[in-house]
């Protein structure tokens, strides 16, 4: 199946875990802290400026959004981790329902972690990764990587591999300015919604 992410188009948010698209197809979601570059990156896939909502503050994304790019294929934006000001209430609320969606969904198919390039990956980050590294597939993606030059890119990149746990995790660098690696992204992303 022949899909193009240009196709991507908004069909609900959740808040909570009833709320949830059924439990069928193939999804691809995208993590990471607030202010990682996460909105930013699933724009630049879908070729799309408002696909989802960008905002210079963090903390924006707070519901799990499903983006369709044809019947039964999605995109999902998680809500954006580590940021202070939202209530400790709030938080809670969000590690049950994240929790529960990243380990139980069987229509996951792959994580990526969306880490700003600048602060490499974060205690949250790696927490993330080691709860997710045997259940699911994960891709870090290092954002906003036209901020650094060509040589602190690669330092950021070995840096990172040697992070993750085993060979089937994997790393690529975006930015969404100039769309440098997004062909890498896509390429993961249709890897793991199995579309040829």
């Amino acid at each position: 199946m022949s899909i193009s992410f240009k196709q991507a188009r908004f069909v609900t948010s959740a808040f909570e875990l009833s709320q949830l698209l059924p439990d069928a197809g193939a999804e691809v979601a995208f993590a990471g802290r607030s202010n990682a570059g996460k909105s930013s990156a699933i724009n630049c896939l879908a070729r799309q400026k408002n696909l989802c909502k960008t905002s210079k503050t963090p903390g924006r994304t707070q519901l799990i959004n499903f983006f369709e790019l044809v019947p039964d294929c999605r995109l999902v934006d998680l809500p954006g981790y580590g940021f202070a000001k939202v209530s400790k209430k709030m938080r809670g609320h969000w590690d049950q329902v994240l929790s529960a969606f990243l380990l139980q969904r069987q229509a996951l198919k792959g994580l990526v972690i969306v880490v700003d390039i600048r602060r490499g990956i974060t205690e949250l980050d790696q927490a993330l990764i080691d709860m997710m590294a045997n259940s699911l597939p994960l891709h870090i993606l290092l954002t906003k990587s036209d901020k650094l030059s060509r040589a602190a890119i690669q330092k950021s990149v070995i840096e990172t591999r040697a992070r993750l746990p085993g060979p089937e995790q994997s790393v690529s660098t975006l930015s969404t300015l100039n769309r440098q690696g997004l062909e890498e992204l896509e390429q993961k992303c249709r890897e793991w919604l199995v579309i040829d």
